[in-house]
């Protein structure tokens, strides 16, 4: 090898480093080696490697939510890639920008069909807004750039990159893009629609506005609090990618997951303004139940759509009321009583520090958590935005790699939190500031919530299928299985002083809840 060449892999590796990609979150197999190898050689790339998949492509999602750039998932072919596509369908709902490499066969190998040899394409078509295969080693400087720039345009989301091992090993003397990496910014709203929903706000009888995306961040709530202040109601997406939230800040009516609930809410207006929001339908069919959430005969108009200065566009809707920061919830607990997710979140809200980061997970707990968290110290909530359970923990070990000196925790419940697991392991291995709280029920509730919905009849021995204790998960000897603290806390007593010493404490642990 010459000075001016290196392997394709070198290539890559050195491009995704300019193009600013500072994790690689990794589960590599035999065709990625030589990619192993190369980030060996590029300190700048943080890689962090998962024991599963899943714990990988979740981690990329948390970093990108904080960061708002795109980390590295390196996955070993069609099968890694398909245990990985749960939480990247998450991704693609929070519109997270990541990037994904998926070694392939050599392409002299591809005629034979060897075992692991897949249709990769079909499957990476589910989740990916764009796929490329780096067929040369010389193609791979440019694809890389155009993969970040395509996981950060328009609606941003998951872009994927083949790569044949052949191209990895491959030497070239193409070690950089042929350009200069400029991360895009978001568009302008025209000022012509924003005249138009003004116009629409000032003559509606009763309008209110849906927040989602940048627009649940800190600046867009403190605009949105204003015009709440003026006599509009402001709502937040039910399960918001990222928002900041506590006392000091504008906290918006969270709308219900419940469709009744959420179509009850709705009811009473004539106007519906979207704001990096999508018009709200319910999670699922039910007999008897319309889909869309919106009334009939509600006017719906979209101020701003995902990949627009949504905070930019309602700061020019012009209103200015006096702002009222958030609730505030009574703090007061029986430390004798068993905890329940209200009690739990008081106590959080009590103990978090200014700062931190929430990875939500915790399924039929999470709405007690959030009302009982909304007075605390200002933090960020990231939420389970595509409805495949198991990311509390993988999204978490990606927001602590990405805010270092910030505290994360991690909220799951015992049935979410046994998808992934393995991210115990990780958080050890990185020593992470995490506290992971599991609330243990012994149960799959939401699938008694949901099958009680669908009014599909009476159960008799299949209930068995919505129950977890037998046998009854152990979380503490699993975090200890680890090497991580574990504590079991039955009562608010034991729980406040154990999240008071996870606080004051660095490094990962772990909290089991006994709840209710």
């Amino acid at each position: 090898m010459s000075k001016n060449e290196t392997t394709g892999a070198g290539s890559i590796v050195a491009s995704l480093s300019r193009c600013g990609v500072t994790a690689c979150f990794a589960n590599p197999g035999t065709s990625e080696m030589h990619l192993v190898a190369a980030l060996d050689k590029v300190p700048s790339i943080r890689s962090v490697l998962c024991l599963f998949e899943g714990v990988a492509s979740g981690a990329a999602d948390g970093f990108g939510r904080m960061t708002d750039r795109p980390a590295a998932v390196l996955l070993h072919l069609g099968p890694g890639y398909a245990n990985a596509a749960a939480n990247l369908h998450n991704a693609r709902r929070a519109h997270t920008p990541v990037v994904v490499i998926i070694g392939d066969h050599a392409t002299s190998h591809r005629q034979y069909d060897a075992p692991l040899a897949s249709d990769i394409r079909s499957l990476t078509s589910s989740t990916c807004r764009w796929t490329g295969s780096i067929e040369t080693a010389a193609a791979g400087a440019e694809l890389v750039q155009r993969s970040v720039e395509e996981s950060m345009t328009a609606e941003r989301g998951v872009a994927a990159l083949l790569l044949p091992a052949d191209s990895a090993w491959t030497l070239t003397d193409i070690i950089g893009p042929s350009h200069d990496f400029v991360a895009p910014t978001l568009a302008l709203v025209p000022d012509d629609r924003i005249d138009a929903v003004r116009n629409a706000l000032n003559n509606a009888i009763n309008p209110a506005i849906l927040l989602g995306g940048h627009a649940l961040r800190e600046d867009a709530l403190a605009i949105a609090g204003s015009l709440a202040a003026s006599g509009i109601r402001i709502f937040g997406e039910t399960f918001p990618a990222r928002q900041t939230r506590g006392a000091a800040v504008f906290s918006p009516e969270r709308l219900p997951y419940s469709g009744p609930q959420a179509r009850d809410a709705l009811l009473a207006h004539d106007l519906l303004v979207t704001v990096e929001a999508a018009d709200p339908v319910a999670f699922f069919a039910y007999p008897s139940e319309e889909g869309r959430l919106a009334p009939a005969g509600m006017r719906i108009l979209n101020l701003a759509s995902c990949g627009e200065d949504g905070t930019a566009a309602l700061a020019g809707l012009g209103c200015a009321g006096v702002i009222e920061a958030g609730k505030q919830i009574d703090e007061t607990f029986d430390p004798a009583a068993r905890p329940t997710p209200l009690s739990a979140g008081k106590i959080l809200a009590r103990l978090m520090p200014v700062g931190s980061i929430v990875s939500d997970d915790a399924v039929t707990a999470s709405g007690p958590l959030w009302a009982g968290t909304e007075n605390s110290e200002t933090h960020e909530w990231m939420t389970l935005t595509g409805g495949a359970i198991g990311q509390g923990l993988p999204l978490a070990i990606g927001a602590a790699v990405a805010c270092p000196g910030r505290k994360v925790i991690a909220l799951t419940g015992d049935g979410a939190g046994m998808y992934n697991p393995q991210s115990l392991w990780t958080m050890m291995r990185e020593k992470l500031d995490i506290v992971v709280l599991v609330f243990a029920n012994n149960a799959y509730r939401i699938l008694e919530y949901e099958y009680e919905r669908t009014g599909a009849g009476k159960l008799t021995s299949a209930h068995d299928m919505f129950d977890l204790s037998g046998p009854t998960i152990d979380w503490v000897s699993i975090a200890r299985g680890f090497g991580m603290r574990g504590t079991l806390c039955k009562n608010n007593g034991e729980l406040s002083g154990a999240i008071e010493r996870a606080m004051k404490e660095t490094g990962p642990c772990l909290i089991e809840i006994s709840i209710e």
